[in-house]
């Protein structure tokens, strides 16, 4: 009954594709992967999630997101990247990856002993809903090639079988674990359709698909959204990697909840100058239910186990630290911390609780670029119901500058404007608004008549 109701709800808002309203406002969590890779523990989930709930969850963090390979054994302390199946003289893969007899990936229970010996993730799932916060995971496109290789039945319809309904042309470039789905044969929307009633049964709230989008595969995001939208359960479907072709827009806003606009983001302030970029493609895009995503915040402890050099905090400045967080708010991108939280210094505490800096990211509207020149980079957003604005003033040179903000830009003569760094009220300013910012470094502003 519950599934049926869904899915009437969907077809009275003119959703055929996915569900808008678990993502009204960019989703807010944490994601292991930039620092642990593929070999994150439940214990360190779990530490994290803790972490969340304590100190995060009152400014709207909720997500916990188990990132890739989960089912795949990681020794305590390994750091291996992607780590490739090998393939024995009779066929099979090694190393085995935990899976079920209807194909479908289960956690290993020696990251997850939770799970042993048939949970699964509902006990990880039970653990992070009992803290008032919600639980995702990242899954690979496709079905696992060991499945194919085994000839596994495919759950909810007979006679089919992994090797009827594998693309075994379709490979991802980077891990060979999976095949993509011919999603024309019989079983193929089944076989999705199982996956989502198993993480279902796990209580998921957030799905990250990876291998999606380069190269974009129609139908299987297609089959996803389908799959996510008869599991009876609201679930945030997010698309990876990037770049994600600017011309699928309008396919993504019907089908996806979130999508990657470039490849993996990390702390370096060169792949912040062309995220910058790729934001102002997309701009204008974006709307309730739907977001272009930045990627994941580089911001607090990574690479503890990989997968990108060795264990650091982040390598931007201070300054750039601002910059970064400042912008993925103020345009509104899906806000992933990628630190591990439970090591976050000062700086990560100011920047993660700062009310009014991620109000721009959940109250904000329509973000544009208004001025890119010499260093200098303007944005705006709009806030529902008033006429104020939000406004960053981005000093992308590598020297400090005076940055003026011409207040006709955003329409209005004279203007009140308050420092959200700060959480100061500046003065009111006739014409325009200067300030001196460092190398590198932004302001996010509140204006208001």
């Amino acid at each position: 009954m519950k599934k049926i109701i869904l899915l009437l709800v969907l077809m009275v808002n003119g959703l055929m594709g996915v569900n808008a309203q678990v993502a009204k406002t960019p989703p807010m969590g944490w994601n292991g992967y930039n620092c642990f890779g593929s070999a994150v523990h439940e214990d360190e989930v779990k530490a994290n999630a803790d972490y969340m709930a304590k100190n995060l969850k009152q400014f709207g963090w909720e997500y916990v997101v188990i990132d890739f390979l989960w089912g795949y054994d990681n020794p305590p302390g390994s750091n291996i990247g992607n780590p490739n199946q090998l393939r024995l003289p009779d066929g099979a893969y090694i190393p085995w990856l935990s899976m079920d007899k209807y194909g479908r990936l289960l956690p290993n229970t020696n990251k997850f002993p939770s799970a042993f010996p048939d949970k699964g993730f509902q006990p990880m799932g039970d653990y992070i809903h009992s803290l008032g916060l919600k639980f995702g995971i990242h899954v690979m496109r496709g079905i696992p090639r060991q499945a194919v290789w085994a000839k596994t039945k495919v759950l909810g319809v007979d006679g089919v079988t992994a090797n009827m309904i594998a693309d075994t042309s379709s490979k991802c470039a980077w891990l060979n674990h999976m095949y993509g789905l011919d999603m024309k044969k019989r079983g193929a929307q089944e076989y999705l359709n199982s996956l989502l009633q198993l993480y279902t049964s796990w209580g998921v709230d957030f799905i990250k698909v990876d291998d999606l989008s380069r190269p974009y595969s129609d139908l299987e995001v297609e089959g996803y959204a389908k799959a996510i939208q008869q599991c009876g359960r609201p679930i945030v479907f997010s698309t990876s990697p990037g770049a994600t072709p600017l011309a699928k827009a309008e396919h993504l806003k019907q089908y996806a909840n979130q999508w990657r606009m470039a490849d993996d983001f990390w702390d370096n302030w060169k792949e912040v100058l062309q995220m910058f970029d790729y934001a102002a493609s997309w701009q204008g895009l974006g709307q309730e239910g739907h977001w272009p995503d930045c990627d994941m915040i580089q911001i607090g402890k990574l690479s503890k186990r990989g997968p990108v050099g060795r264990e650091r905090y982040s390598r931007f400045t201070n300054d750039e630290l601002y910059t970064h967080f400042g912008f993925w708010c103020l345009f509104r991108s899906p806000l992933m911390i990628g630190g591990n939280l439970p090591e976050n210094r000062d700086i990560e505490t100011k920047l993660f609780t700062n009310q009014e800096v991620i109000d721009a990211n959940q109250k904000g509207s329509n973000p544009k670029q208004l001025y890119k020149n010499d260093g200098t980079m303007i944005w705006a957003s709009e806030i529902a119901g008033t006429k104020d604005r939000y406004v960053g003033l981005f000093n992308i040179s590598d020297s400090a500058k005076e940055i003026s903000l011409d207040l006709s830009l955003i329409g209005y003569k004279k203007a009140h404007v308050r420092d959200l760094w700060k959480k100061a009220d500046v003065g009111l300013f006739k014409s325009k608004y200067a300030n001196t910012i460092p190398a590198h470094g932004c302001l996010m502003l509140k204006v208001s008549e």
